[in-house]
This record gives structure tokens, sequence and C-alpha cells, in this order.
């Protein structure tokens, strides 16, 4: 089988793919035992009477037959029309905008820097394997990999905001700008990475451990392998050994993590963002579950995070070819 025809059954596997990801989302969301609706009327004290609710399940379509909600659930996800929240009756990607945005900045910076850095530490310590500084990192990516997120976040808070005050606490934006923020971009860019730097350390600091150990386990099964001892012998710098010939043919589980690691960006941190007050997706994800649930805006997290991980894990497939030639479709 060659590319095009591998190209075609995976996007048939996807397709089927996005079609489960869809049935699970209707599955949980809409046949979970309780009335979610029922709850959010309850904590309006009274303010809204059986009529008003009765014109909140026609809207939302819970008096609808079930296979009748199921074949709009499946319209409305291929179409991206995730209705509007049970809150303030805002459509649901007006609520979404701002947090997704706010999460690309944090998740994307700190996903990429503990990447970049695991990466390389990885492969260092794999070529320096069984020495003290081998024993020194794993031990300590053991244990940055294994403590609570919330406790390093709450050591940075205490540190760098608290004690040495260099850093705020927590928020989006900086207090003194109040609703306007500076026209200047520059200060603008300044504002916010100010704000990101303590969130984005916590997140490093429990992830990175992850990729190194990743990177050092791949770097193992093929550092002692005969074109490596070809390469030397050929007189290569031992950088280029590492990162040209035994990085790059062992990259094909790192590439699998790293694809995945950006379909779950737009997820956000729950508990990061939580702990910081950070506005972004894990933080809306939480406001969508406490006090009453938020089902549109829950149903379009969950669907938006599947469909990405189907296309992350696509992407990940046909580069496995580029990355790796020995690689065949078949």
């Amino acid at each position: 089988m060659g590319l095009k025809g591998y190209i075609g059954k995976r996007i048939f596997y996807s397709i089927i793919l996005i079609w489960a990801v869809i049935t699970v989302n209707f599955m949980i969301f809409s046949m979970m035992p309780g009335d979610p609706l029922a709850q959010f009327v309850a904590g309006q004290r009274g303010r809204i009477d059986e009529d008003r609710y009765n014109e909140l399940r026609h809207a939302f379509g819970l008096d609808s037959p079930l296979h009748e909600r199921y074949l709009l659930t499946i319209s409305n996800m291929l179409t991206f029309n995730f209705g509007r929240e049970t809150g303030s009756g805002e459509p649901v990607w007006n609520t979404v905008l701002t947090p997704l945005f706010n999460t690309i900045i944090l998740m994307g910076s700190s996903v990429i820097i503990s990447i970049l850095i695991g990466i390389i530490i990885g492969v260092i310590v794999a070529n320096k394997r069984g020495g003290l500084f081998d024993t020194f990192v794993v031990t300590g990516s053991l244990v940055g990999y294994s403590v609570p997120i919330f406790f390093i976040g709450w050591i940075m808070i205490f540190l760098f905001a608290i004690q040495l005050d260099w850093f705020p606490a927590g928020g989006t934006f900086p207090v003194e700008w109040g609703r306007n923020p500076p026209a200047n971009i520059l200060e603008f860019i300044a504002g916010r990475g100010i704000m990101i730097v303590l969130p984005v350390i916590t997140l490093f600091m429990f992830s990175v451990g992850g990729w190194i150990l990743l990177t050092r386990a791949c770097v193992l099964e093929t550092i002692n392998e005969d074109y490596v001892l070809t390469a030397r012998a050929k007189g290569l710098k031992e950088r280029t050994v590492l990162f040209k010939h035994i990085l790059k043919n062992a990259s094909l589980p790192l590439i699998t993590n790293v694809a995945i690691a950006f379909a779950f960006l737009i997820s956000g941190a729950i508990i990061t963002e939580t702990l910081f007050s950070y506005n972004g997706m894990g933080l809306l994800t939480w406001h969508s579950i406490y006090p009453f649930p938020n089902l549109p805006v829950l149903s379009a997290i969950f669907y938006v995070t599947g469909l990405l991980v189907i296309v992350a894990n696509f992407i990940a497939d046909l580069l496995y070819g580029i990355i790796d030639p020995r690689v065949r479709y078949g």
C-alpha cells in the first residue's frame, strides 16, 4: 500500500473515531442521571418559574426524543455549533474564546519549553548513563513527576510571590491595567508575560521530568546500534552523533507524545489555572462543573479535545515516514 492508500485508510479510521467521540460525548452529557437544568434552576432561588423552566428545556432541546437529540448532536458537533451556555445564554464560542487564547499562551509556553529542555537533557543523560549525573537527573525527574502539581504551585507562590515579591501570586492581567489594557504591544506582552511566569514554571517543573525519562529510554534503545559506532568511527562530533543520528532514529515515540501534548494543550490545566486564578480553559472547565454543571461548555471542551487528539495522531503517523525512512506504510 502506498502513501495515498495509507492516508485514505487513516482518514476513514479518523472519521469513525470522530463519530465515536461524538457518540460518547452525547452519552455522557445526555444520558447521565439527574437533571442538570433542574440543578441550575434550583440555584436561582426561585427566580425561574415553571414556564421559564419549560422554555429553557425547549431551548436546549431537552424535551425532544433521544434519537432526535442524538442526530442533532452529530450535526451540531460537525458544524461546531455548540449552542448556548446554561448560565448567561451566551453562545458557547463567545464564552470559550478568551479562555482559549489565554490557555494557548500559558500551555503553549510551558509545553514547548518542557519538550525542548526535556529532550536535550534526556539525550545528554542517556549518553552519560550510569554516572552520577545520570542518577541525579533521573532521581530528580522521578521526584518532580511524582510531586502533586498544586504543591509545586504553592511553593512557587510562597517563595516568589509572598516572600520575594518578584511576581504576582495570580491573575490573568496586571491589576493596574483595570479594564483598559495598554495599547503599546510591548507593554501588553510584558504585562501578560509577568503574569504567566509562575504558572509556566509550575507546569514546567511538573512535566519536564517525564520528557527527560521518555527521551532517555528512547535513546538507550538505539545508542549502541551499529550505525552509531560507524558515525563515531568516521570522526563525527559527539553532538552530531547524539542529535542527528541517535535522536532522529529514536524519536518515533517522542513524536507521538509531542503530538498528544499539543492536542491536549487547549484543555488547559485545571489545578494550575485554578490555583493561580488564571482565566484559561482549565478554570473555565472548573467553573462549568461547580457549583452547577454547564453542560454545553463541557461538551464543547471535551469534543474539541478529542478531535485534536485524533488529528494529532493522524499527523504523527504521517511524520513517522518522514523522520524514519525505515517506516513503510501498509
